[in-house]
């Protein structure tokens, strides 16, 4: 049987699956890499540790198969990264993450002085300071030398396809992501990119997700061990990627993605019309649109909690103190914001915060506030995409986060949806190898990614808990606001 080759980039490790075409998993691998943070809000990675994960991740993956099986190879990747090369395509610097909060003053220069209209109409988005173009405008004002030397301009996961190929390609999914890309008519925005600074020739030919962007280039694939002629798909955002692998194509699917971000993706054959620019409009991998809000950290609030203050990776076990009684119950408050938020209140400046606690406040307390502070995050998604008319009737829900019952069972009653649970949680790897499989058969994208999803449960919203929980997402909304100056003044202050 063919197989095909599922690439996700992460944000702390690469995941390999090797996805035969009767949707069976042979094998996979995992190639963790460093992330560094420099200063309080930057985040950054190397791009060669991409490649050097790239490149001992493959030949361990298919170990013991007879390479001619292979038929593509598709990658899925965290979004918005700048990833810069020089003329000899060296790497300029490394790259500012989709989580990297630096871009403030650009970004509410974009908004406030080339305005949201504007921007609107241009890339159907306005800014935010994880997206790409403030990056780009960063580096032009604070890195002039090496905005000079800019030769090629990509997406992370871009950069892996460059490697394997030769080409210079991104998707429109991932394109969507950067600010750059007239999202309507599906092509680079020239206003934008005069803004920038930049032009045509420095950024990536678009494709679909599912096409193919060329072949593995044959001294890469002697190295691999790997057929020469093995097609590349353009591949997808992760999110994107990971709806394909959910089934959460065409109208009206949802996704609930718990990692180390949190994200609600929400799919649409047509144009979506979105009045309400806290969410973003981007273009999905099975050819239509999508509706995505974004939160910064998402399980990753709960890996704080557990490993850096309470010195613990025994989740299961802190967990097992929440009573069931207190659900919905808790009178502590948790904002999630600690590495400050995009969707759908976009502010850099944001900053985690316990409200509510008293002397008998627990450690059980503080844990079941965070866990029900990212529902809420979520839900002010839900509640903005629902204004635009995508109230979906039901949702996968997938992520490291996800495996969680008690969190599974708070988020069902805290969006008042049932919660359908993949019986695979590889959901981008996978959605990456069936990319592939659809570059190279030519096969309907939107009917592969439907045949291969299966739920193995469905969590149905418990009617007392969504009665507990609407009161305490009603609370839980007035914290922020009340807070929001303070967020600005103490930043301010930091910087002096």
């Amino acid at each position: 049987m063919k197989h095909y080759i599922g690439i996700d980039l992460g944000t702390s490790a690469m995941k390999l699956i090797l996805l035969r075409e009767d949707g069976v998993i042979c094998n996979t691998v995992s190639k963790e890499y460093p992330i560094a943070f420099p200063k309080p809000g930057w985040s950054e990675q190397n791009p060669e540790d991409w490649k050097a994960a790239l490149l001992a991740g493959v030949p361990e993956l298919i170990r013991g198969m007879n390479p001619l099986d292979l038929a593509g190879i598709g990658c899925g990747g965290q979004m918005h990264g700048l990833v810069a090369l020089d003329e000899q395509d060296q790497v300029v610097r490394p790259a500012i993450l989709w989580n990297d909060g630096r871009c403030g003053r650009q970004t509410d220069w974009l908004n406030h002085e080339i305005g949201t209209e504007k921007l609107m109409q241009w890339v159907s988005n306005i800014a935010f300071a994880g997206f790409t173009a403030p990056k780009l405008l960063w580096m032009k004002e604070e890195e002039p030398e090496n905005f000079a030397r800019i030769r090629k301009i990509m997406l992370p996961k871009d950069y892996i396809n460059y490697i394997l190929t030769g080409v210079h390609a991104t998707d429109y999914s991932d394109a969507a992501g950067t600010l750059l890309l007239d999202v309507a008519h599906r092509c680079w925005s020239a206003p934008m990119l005069k803004i920038c600074g930049v032009n045509d020739s420095q950024l990536p030919k678009l494709f679909e997700s599912y096409e193919p962007i060329g072949t593995v280039k044959e001294d890469l694939a002697a190295s691999l061990g790997i057929p020469a002629a093995l097609p590349v798909a353009a591949g997808a955002a992760d999110n994107a990627a990971a709806a394909i692998g959910m089934g959460v194509v065409g109208d009206g699917g949802c996704n609930i993605s718990l990692g180390t971000s949190g994200t609600i993706f929400l799919s649409s054959e047509g144009q979506i019309a979105n009045d309400n620019p806290a969410l973003h409009t981007f273009a999905h991998a099975d050819g239509g649109n999508c509706l995505l809000g974004c939160m910064l950290s998402a399980a990753s609030c709960n890996r704080w909690f557990m490993e850096d203050i309470l010195k613990t990776d025994d989740y299961a076990a802190e967990q097992s103190a929440i009573m069931e009684e207190k659900l919905g119950c808790n009178p502590v408050y948790f904002l999630p914001y600690l590495m400050g938020e995009r969707s759908p209140i976009n502010d850099v400046n944001a900053r985690g915060v316990f409200f509510g606690m008293t002397m008998d406040t627990s450690r059980a307390d503080l844990l079941q506030a965070i866990l029900e502070g990212v529902a809420f995050a979520i839900r002010d998604s839900v509640e903005i995409a629902a204004k635009n008319g995508l109230l979906p009737e039901k949702s996968k829900i997938c992520g490291g986060g996800a495996k969680s019952p008690l969190w599974r069972k708070i988020f069902a009653a805290v969006l008042n949806l049932p919660l359908e649970i993949p019986e695979n949680e590889q959901g981008p790897g996978i959605g990456a190898a069936l990319l592939a499989e659809a570059a190279g058969t030519g096969a309907n994208i939107r009917q592969l990614s439907r045949e291969y999803a299966h739920a193995s449960e469905t969590v149905l919203p418990d009617p007392v808990l969504v009665e507990r929980y609407e009161k305490r997402y009603q609370q839980f909304r007035k914290i922020y606001p009340a807070c929001r100056e303070l967020f600005t003044e103490f930043a301010k202050e930091q910087e002096v």
